[in-house]
């Protein structure tokens, strides 16, 4: 029978639901929605992406990418530019505003971390940290299999791929 209050996803999911919640209200005055934010990180990590890696990167899917990437440019975060060796593609990169939110942007997400597991002690810290990396590596190395057997059961019902 399935419960609410022990079902992994569940949890996942409304505690996830409650971090962007907060975390929305802490970037807003940066004219930032959460969303927005694991583009950043990838971008700070890493200017000058395609949008392909950007979805391999955030697991986001590429319509939802498509339209965050549009936000991000009207709002003057993020250019494109035409990629050197690939006419379909095309590059990202941080526009000097988003380079200089960085850091209390970077702030906020701190303060919001150590705000959720306040809490839980540093040992417990640790272990939540790790065991969320795990369940992650779980869902992605899981991902490409899920593909496929939607596949398989589009063609089943004679729905192409």
């Amino acid at each position: 029978m399935f419960c609410k209050t022990t079902s992994a996803g569940y949890l996942a999911n409304h505690c996830a639901r409650l971090f962007v919640l907060a975390f929305a209200a802490r970037i807003q005055p940066f004219g930032l929605v959460a969303g927005q934010f694991p583009v950043l990180l990838e971008l700070w990590d890493t200017d000058g992406l395609t949008q392909k890696e950007l979805v391999e990167r955030t697991d986001v899917e590429q319509a939802t990418m498509a339209n965050t990437l549009a936000r991000m440019e009207r709002d003057g975060l993020i250019r494109r530019t035409p990629h050197p060796s690939d006419r379909r593609a095309q590059l990202v990169w941080l526009s000097d505003r988003a380079k200089m939110i960085k850091d209390p942007v970077i702030s906020a997400a701190i303060e919001q971390n150590d705000i959720a597991l306040g809490r839980l002690s540093d040992a417990e810290q640790e272990l939540f940290i790790a065991l969320l990396r795990r369940v992650v590596d779980t869902l992605r190395a899981e991902r490409p299999r899920a593909r496929e057997r939607q596949e398989l059961e589009n063609t089943a019902k004679g729905h192409p791929g």
